[in-house]
């Protein structure tokens, strides 16, 4: 008897020593969510924004390889496609406050698998250091395109430095 009462004195002693706290679920308010439109007059009437802000998150809408100059895809498959795929998602994060050491997350499709292991060198030189989490798959695309990424980044100004383990 004096066993289980002890038993059951210290488990109410560790219990009252724990604090059970709630989260707050967190919704961001209407000035945390800013959709920015693109730059490019082309894009101007898009039924989509080019980056969507919500407090430091930017998530950005999928790009292809077409020069902003030129508004023509490059020539060079698959190589050229996907250099130029990624300086225009370079160009978007830094118009909005961040590069590509802060991406997160990015979603690859590709317009067939034949060109994964050419992809992956280009890739590696754009994320040598910071490797975010992908998402590769093929998938029939638009305008021609070899290529479409889509990434997801925090803002550079509310981190110091990246770490990688």
């Amino acid at each position: 008897m004096k066993l289980l009462q002890f038993s059951c004195l210290s488990l109410l002693m560790i219990l009252s020593s724990c604090s059970i706290s709630h989260k707050k679920e967190v919704t961001p308010e209407k000035d945390d969510l800013i959709f920015h439109s693109s730059k490019l007059e082309r894009k101007k009437n898009a039924p989509f924004s080019d980056a969507v802000e919500v407090g430091n998150t930017l998530y950005l809408a999928g790009q292809v390889g077409i020069n902003p100059e030129t508004g023509k895809l490059p020539e060079g498959g698959i190589t050229a496609e996907a250099r130029q795929t990624l300086e225009n998602i370079k160009e978007v994060l830094e118009l909005h406050g961040s590069d590509l050491e802060h991406v997160v997350k990015c979603t690859v499709i590709l317009a067939t698998t034949d060109d994964f292991k050419e992809f992956n060198k280009i890739f590696r030189e754009y994320f040598p250091k910071n490797k975010p989490a992908r998402t590769t798959f093929a998938a029939g695309l638009l305008v021609g395109a070899k290529i479409e990424i889509d990434v997801i980044a925090v803002k550079a100004d509310g981190f110091k430095d990246a770490r990688v383990n």
